[in-house]
């Protein structure tokens, strides 16, 4: 009975939060609930209608998934529902297959998300959360880079109140100079909408976002626009309709499934990159561990159940869900309560939306994707590591040029690019003795240190596979020649090489091919190569590979030391007894060693 509860604990956590449940949580999660409310449904209707979806739909993709995610989610106070780094990637899917059919791109949407929904939950089974490292955090800068700037130029339109044609981000930047130089901007349309964003603005530098500027501006637009008339002269959302959330999935076929195939992976992919590494931020800082695999089943139910019942992909908010934290949420019965009101409102005032004015939803939903926008982040990448500010700026150009589809195959491909360069042309010093400091140092970092006659002790920081091994062997080779080359007159040859093998956690048949002939090329100049503090498993690699004859165990010290020890045949008499804290004095910084 126990452990049928456990397991109903486990794989329902909402079933857990229920029963945990501490009536002093009540008015906190009620009072987060009626804040989330303010954001929920203008966010909602804006990323629907910026993923080229009607904008009730966004209403829909927030009340189920939200439900859904309180049984099934992980997190205690994650907010799911729309997103703005999703939703190009949903117009630029659905669109193109809608042929502007407005039921049939509700109807894909939704089948997108049941996608999604599928490959997040069975990646979640076969606890596959690793792969969202398949996007490190240079190219996702890139990439949600270049997704804002491109919801950004969609938006832009709406906000000023005209239409061009859309041929990718290039040619709408193209199109909206034009337009504006042609004087085609709808002044009041305009006017509202920026209006908005200058309210939104000041309620966020001044009230730091406990007040909700985007209800105030939304609110205040549709009051404007009913008492003055405008809905006759600026274009206005519409009312929604109403009832609850219904399936919409008619006249689909086996060919849009396999159309939509790939854009669900990459849409997988982005959602729960962003949603896990929000929930994990979030469960650092309550103290708490959310399982990443279970976080991925949980946003797989949560978009299943939207896509059956009118939504479309939904992930992590990281503008609603830090609101239901300010406001003091302490369970996923504050979602609970937000949908519960989108709901409400669906079912009671529906017609309110008749008097918004679209271009203040663009205002909406600028704001929030300006938020994605990291300049700070893109400086650091240059002053820190300029190889990864090249990759962000790769991904960047990729997504920004290439498509948005497109642009998630490119930031996939240069993170792999960024771990082979990473491994490619690792870190590698030749490392020396200081007299009265424990240890073997970069000589480089260390000028002081001084090689030990007849021996050179190196360090390679990578595992060694087929595309550094050659780099490997000749920077060996070099090294020994410059120690030979450096030599005093009358000084003993080079008898050993020592590599300070620690580092290498792997090694493939490529590169022990490249290690069997640095072998026999020290060997035919007396020279002996010796691995110190080999890892097991690479040695357990290499006696497969055959080479436990060539490497036999005495060629394997357990650290450098012991091998500098054993070549010279005396141990080290320039250091104190271990323990003896005067040894340390004046030791350089362990990072630079």
């Amino acid at each position: 009975m126990k452990a049928a509860a456990r397991t109903l604990r486990r794989w329902i956590p909402g079933v857990a939060t229920a029963l945990d449940y501490k009536r002093a949580w009540l008015w906190p999660d009620i009072r987060s609930g009626l804040v989330l409310t303010a954001l929920l449904i203008p966010a909602g209707m804006g990323y629907a209608q910026a993923a080229g979806l009607p904008a009730y739909t966004g209403l829909y993709a927030t009340i189920v998934p939200l439900l859904a995610y309180a049984v099934f989610g992980p997190s205690r106070i994650l907010v799911i529902g729309p997103d703005s780094a999703l939703a190009p990637i949903i117009a630029a899917a659905v669109i193109p297959l809608a042929l502007g059919d407005e039921g049939r791109a509700v109807a894909l949407a939704g089948l997108l998300a049941i996608l999604v929904g599928g490959i997040l939950i069975a990646a979640g089974a076969l606890r596959l959360g690793i792969v969202t490292d398949l996007l490190s955090k240079p190219i996702r800068i890139g990439y949600l880079n270049a997704i804002a700037l491109i919801v950004i130029v969609s938006q832009v339109p709406k906000l000023l109140g005209f239409t061009i044609g859309s041929g990718g981000a290039l040619a709408d930047v193209a199109g909206i100079g034009s337009a504006i130089a042609d004087g085609r901007i709808n002044v009041p349309s305009a006017a509202l909408g920026v209006g908005s964003i200058a309210i939104m603005v000041v309620f966020r530098l001044v009230w730091g976002g406990r007040i909700p500027g985007v209800f105030v501006a939304v609110a205040g637009a549709m009051i404007l626009t009913a008492a003055l008339g405008l809905d006759e002269a600026v274009a206005v959302v519409g009312a929604m309709p109403q009832g609850l959330p219904a399936p919409a999935l008619g006249g689909l076929e086996w060919a849009d499934v396999a159309a939509l195939a790939v854009p669900a992976v990459g849409v997988a992919l982005i959602a729960f990159a962003d949603t896990g590494v929000l929930s994990r931020t979030l469960a650092a800082r309550r103290g708490e561990t959310v399982s990443g695999s279970r976080e991925m089943a949980g946003l797989g139910i949560a978009n299943v159940a939207g896509g059956l019942f009118g939504g479309f992909p939904i992930s992590g908010s990281t503008s609603r869900t830090p609101v239901a934290e300010a406001a003091g949420a302490r369970s996923q019965l504050a979602g609970v309560i937000g949908a519960v009101l989108v709901l409400g409102f669906m079912l009671l005032i529906p017609g309110v939306t008749r008097f918004l004015p679209e271009s203040v939803l663009a205002a909406v939903v600028i704001m929030a994707v300006v938020t994605l926008i990291d300049i700070p982040g893109v400086i650091r990448l240059f002053r820190v590591d300029l190889v990864d500010a090249l990759l962000s700026l790769g991904s960047f150009l990729g997504v920004f040029l290439v498509g948005v589809l497109e642009g998630i195959a490119v930031a996939i491909g240069l993170s792999f690019l960024a771990v082979v360069l990473h491994s490619w042309r690792p870190y590698r010093a030749e490392l020396g003795r200081i007299p009265g400091v424990r240890g073997y140092h970069d000589r480089v970092r260390n000028p002081e240190a001084e090689r030990i006659p007849g021996i050179v002790i190196v360090r390679w920081d990578a595992p060694l596979f087929f595309a550094n091994a050659g780099i490997f062997d000749d920077w060996v080779r070099a090294v020994v020649n410059r120690a030979q080359a450096d030599a005093a007159p009358g000084a003993p040859p080079i008898t050993t090489v020592i590599v300070a093998a620690e580092p290498i956690t792997d090694i493939d048949t490529t590169a022990m091919d490249e290690l069997i002939d640095l072998d026999e090329y020290l060997s035919q100049q007396g020279i002996e190569l010796v691995l110190a503090e080999a890892k097991g498993p690479v040695r357990d690699l290499m006696r497969r590979h055959g080479l436990g004859e060539r490497f036999p165990t005495d060629r394997f010290p357990p650290t450098v030391g012991a091998a500098v020890d054993a070549e010279t045949g005396r141990l080290r008499s320039d250091i104190g007894d271990v323990g003896d804290p005067a040894d340390d004095e004046g030791s350089p910084d362990p990072r630079d060693a």
